[in-house]
Order: C-alpha cells, then structure tokens, then sequence
C-alpha cells in the first residue's frame, strides 16, 4: 500500500530538521572548544615558538614539527585549565566561560584536552628523545598547574619550567643535539614568570573569592601589578647583554621597546584588565625578534 505524499513529505522534512539540530550542535560545540583553549595566549606560544625555530636553525622540517607539537600541548593546557576550573567559573557566574555558558560539555573538553595530549607526545618525540622529552617535562608542568599549583604559593613555578624548556626543545632537535645558551633559558623562564603574573591580574577578586592562593593572589593586585615589568625587563637585559661581543644599537632599541611595551601596560590595566598580559606578549615578540637577530647564537655551541 502507497502511503500519502504528504506522510514522505512530513518524514523528510523532520529527517531535515534533525539532520540541521546536529549540524548545529557540531558547530557550537567546536566553537565552544575554540574558545575553551584559551585561542589567544594558544597562538601567541605557539608563532613565537616557531620563530624560535626559525632563528636556531631548525629546517622546514623541523619548524613544522616544533609548531605541531607546541599547539597541540598548548591546546592540551587550556582546555584541561577550562575543564577543571568549570566549577569555580559556575559558582562565580562567569558566563563567557564556554562550559558555563553550555557551549560546550565539560565531557568534550576533557576528551578534547586527552587527545591533545596524546597527540603532542609522538609530535615532542619527532624532534628527537631528548628534545622531546624536555618539551613534554614542560607540558606536564603546565597540567600540574592547571590540577594542584595554581593554587599554592608554587604556582610560578610551572610557568618558569614551562617556558624554559622551550630553547632547549628547539635547539636539541638540531644536529649534535646542542643545548641553548644560559641566557636563553634564563630569559624564557623569567618570561613564564611574566606571563603568570600578567594572566592572573585581571582574575585576582575573583580567584580570592572561590579560594585561590597562588603566588600573585597572595601579593595582591597592586604589588602584581608594579611587579610585572621586572621578569620582563630582566628578561630582555639577558638577550640583550647574556650573548659574547659588545651591544648594537639594535639591542640598545630592543631594551628600549621592551621597557616602553611593559610599563605602557601599568597605566592601561584600569581600562583593561587584560592591557598588562597583551604587553606581556609585546615584550616577549620582542625579545623572538633579538633572537632572530642573534640567529644561531641562541645554542651553546
């Protein structure tokens, strides 16, 4: 028996209609996970990373594979960072928080943040053992971070490991395995120190208020504030000074924008919170680009 043209008709659309319901769920939830990465501070390790590359000599190859390897574990951070602080940003109403605002679950972030992880292991690795064990000891420093130390008075701590083994991460990919220069190290960890306190000035009310101590929530937002410019200042003095021969004038501008980009953010965090981390990334950008200048000076040898 033939049914109604208007029963296939009706079916079809209603196929349609469920077919458009997942379609857009498959796309909110990949937007929520754009987001749930932290894409910002994701990109900016990651391009700077890669210039890094760039500057120690690494081939096509090996650039790309340095560029794999830091976003996949940057994006592995961020979304175990929004995974685990999901309820913290509920019970503080933070609705532009992806999982709060229920763009996203909690389950898909999780799934999301293992399977970065699990990808950035054979991409460290790709570089060469050492190499890729150094930058997989800085992953790990960052989830330890994102699980237990953001709350102690350690939480400075990841930071400075985190982004200190990246010069040795690019250079022990090169032939001979070479390690990178002290300064070079130095200057990234005292970067990572930075960063963190950048990244958490905005978020200090809020973290003290659902319980979070970490080193800058317990200096308190004026003393993070005037302190932010030191790492950074002391880290761009290390590029400038650390490498063997007398300073151009190129050095000499590279402290002077530096200086300039770090105290620019003090006055603008009461416009923007955010104002002192994007003058972190400032100051970082132009400390890649003394490296870029130094070239293959970055390694030990």
């Amino acid at each position: 028996m033939r049914r109604p043209a208007a029963y296939d008709r009706s079916v079809t659309t209603s196929g349609h209609a469920r077919r458009d319901r997942v379609r857009r769920s498959g796309l909110q939830a990949v937007a929520g996970l754009s987001r749930a990465c932290h894409p910002g501070p994701t990109a900016a390790v990651t391009v700077l990373v890669t210039a890094l590359a760039v500057a120690s000599g690494r081939d096509a190859a090996g650039c790309a594979l340095v560029a794999a390897a830091v976003l996949t574990g940057q994006l592995s951070i961020g979304w175990c960072n929004d995974a685990v602080d999901a309820g913290r940003d509920a019970a503080a109403g933070r609705t532009g928080k992806p999982v709060v605002a229920g763009a996203v679950s909690l389950r898909a972030v999780w799934v999301a943040a293992a399977a970065a992880l699990a990808l950035c292991v054979p991409l460290s690795l790709a570089s060469g053992l050492a190499a890729g064990t150094v930058h997989l000891v800085g992953v790990a420093a960052a989830w330890a971070y994102d699980l237990w130390l953001k709350a102690t008075v350690l939480s400075w701590l990841p930071y400075a490991v985190g982004f200190g083994v990246l010069p040795p991460f690019v250079t022990l990919g090169l032939p001979g395995h070479p390690w990178p220069a002290w300064w070079a190290v130095l200057a990234a960890a005292l970067l990572g120190c930075g960063a963190h306190l950048a990244n958490v000035l905005p978020d200090i009310p809020a973290d003290l208020a659902a319980g979070v101590r970490g080193w800058p929530q317990r200096l308190g937002p004026a003393r993070v504030r005037a302190l932010i410019p030191v790492p950074l200042l002391l880290a761009t003095a290390l590029l400038v000074f650390g490498p063997p021969g007398p300073v151009g004038a190129g050095g000499w501008a590279a402290l002077a924008g530096a200086g300039a980009f770090a105290v620019a953010g003090l006055p603008a965090a009461g416009r923007s919170p955010r104002a002192p981390f994007a003058a972190a990334v400032a100051v970082a950008a132009v400390d890649v680009l003394l490296l870029l200048a130094r070239g293959t000076e970055i390694t030990a040898l």
